[in-house]
């Protein structure tokens, strides 16, 4: 394998560095060390050059979205949780029950690339979600009830600016 495919498979397998190289962020000579690739990281850094002049722009796209918060949330138990549930993970059902967590739900324009802005967001906070999903225009965030307003205004900001993923035939 060439130094430059070397070099594209260690970037893939670090989605950051490919986030940056899109965004034209990267210092090329640290990346070149930071990248588990034999070689020079003169050349290195030369191959992630020429890698990031081929990868399309880092682009973001504003959601039509409306966001709103639920107390009182928590893991539902019993045979009606499947419908009072706002969220199902794994068998694990989140709904109304006078519990100790927050849900976030977003309606309208939201996908897969939504919520996985939204849970980067959340982690550069340090809000960790107990459960998260997204379908038919739905997504849905399960938070410590004390987070529930930061995750809010987190999960907002995160929604302004959605990476707009490129195709593979990009």
């Amino acid at each position: 394998m060439s130094l430059a495919a070397e070099t594209r498979r260690a970037v893939e397998r670090h989605p950051f560095l490919l986030t940056a190289l899109r965004a034209d962020i990267v210092n090329y000579s640290a990346a070149a060390r930071f990248l588990e690739v034999d070689g020079e990281p003169d050349a290195i850094a030369t191959a992630l050059r020429r890698y990031a002049d081929e990868v399309p722009n880092y682009e973001t796209d504003a959601r039509d979205v409306r966001v709103r918060m639920e107390s009182g949330i928590g893991p539902l138990e019993g045979t009606d949780g499947e419908t009072d549930a706002l969220v199902t993970v794994g068998g694990a059902a989140f709904g109304p029950c006078s519990g100790d967590q927050t849900a976030i739900v977003a309606t309208g324009d939201v996908d897969t690339d939504a919520l996985a802005g939204v849970l980067a967001r959340l982690s550069t906070e340090a809000i960790s979600a107990e459960a998260a999903g997204v379908t038919d225009g739905t997504m849905v965030l399960v938070v410590d009830r004390l987070e529930g307003a930061n995750a809010l205004r987190a999960v907002e900001d995160a929604l302004e600016r959605v990476r707009i993923l490129p195709t593979r035939n990009a």
